[in-house]
């Protein structure tokens, strides 16, 4: 199955009605894509990788193989209650902990860099998901604003090799609780999946500076279950280490989240009274008339 690709390039050309349907689509039908020519300095997210993967090696790896999840497989059975990554989170809106994690300062240096170019592209996101929808293009970004302006924080995670990857999964089956995922994945190694019509679907690595991009459940609730959050997993692998840089662009704690008001179908009216809305306006947009009602709805 071809997985959705947004070539961004074209937002900014004549087929761009032709990207953003297929935009609309993969948001509507798959919950997840992958975006090109996004914009994202090819050279730091390159760079990144190699950081945060020279990190593993030196800091991380050896602690993993020796902590009690690695011990486990030595018992021989399933284990469905643990998790085969090894993951740091950083923080970055609306405050940011990178300085109180043990980074280098290159990695640092480039995360925080890295991070000031995702958050746009996180933002133009919200912005075209909204114009599809047919609501005003800011709705998303101040549905997430709350007090102090959206959440946003990376998990760093190292899939490792596995020696017996069939007693555990790299990450257990789930939908993302926030917003909009934007994830910098392995080039070489596979392992992600994500379940579309009945079965499960393997996600290639991002090839050529690809950028995979998936829906979480907020934007499922502001969309009012237009666009899909998609369940996913991340198999353990036996033949390398996988990389995933996943940076979520969240609601902030205290934001309160609704469909966007556009978007909600009239409710609580007798049907008498659509009935004779419609014998007036029977040949003109029923969309028109759903506005109506709920406008009657409200006392209008």
């Amino acid at each position: 199955m071809e997985i959705p690709v947004i070539d961004f390039s074209k937002l900014e050309s004549e087929n761009r009605g032709e990207a953003m349907t297929l935009l609309h689509e993969a948001c509507e039908k798959w919950g997840f894509f992958m975006i090109e020519n996004h914009g994202i300095d090819k050279e730091l997210t390159q760079k990144v990788k190699q950081l945060v993967n020279l990190h593993y090696e030196e800091n991380m790896k050896s602690n993993f193989y020796d902590s009690e999840t690695a011990k486990t497989l030595a018992n021989n059975e399933y284990i469905s209650s643990k998790d085969w990554e090894s993951t740091f989170f950083v923080w970055h809106r609306p405050n940011s902990n990178i300085n109180e994690l043990s980074l280098s300062k290159d990695l640092s240096k480039m995360m925080d860099a890295y991070i000031d170019q995702l958050i746009k592209l996180a933002e133009r996101l919200s912005e075209l998901m909204c114009e599809n929808l047919g609501i005003q293009k800011n709705s998303i970004m101040e549905a997430f604003a709350g007090g102090r302006g959206p959440s946003v924080g990376t998990k760093v995670a190292i899939y490792p090799e596995c020696p017996r990857s069939e007693l555990i999964r790299g990450l257990r089956e789930h939908t993302d609780a926030g917003g909009i995922i934007v994830l910098l994945q392995d080039d070489q190694v596979p392992g992600l999946e994500f379940f579309k019509d009945g079965k499960w679907e393997k996600i290639p690595p991002s090839k050529n500076d690809r950028i995979f991009v998936n829906i979480g459940d907020q934007v499922e609730i502001l969309s009012n279950g237009t666009y899909k959050s998609a369940l996913h997993r991340v198999m353990a692998m036996k033949d390398g280490s996988r990389l995933s840089i996943a940076t979520f662009y969240n609601p902030a704690g205290d934001a309160i989240i609704s469909p966007s008001p556009k978007l909600l179908l009239p409710t609580h009216f007798r049907f008498q009274d659509y009935l004779d809305l419609y014998t007036k306006t029977k040949f003109e947009d029923k969309g028109l008339r759903f506005e109506c009602m709920k406008s009657m709805e409200n006392g209008h």
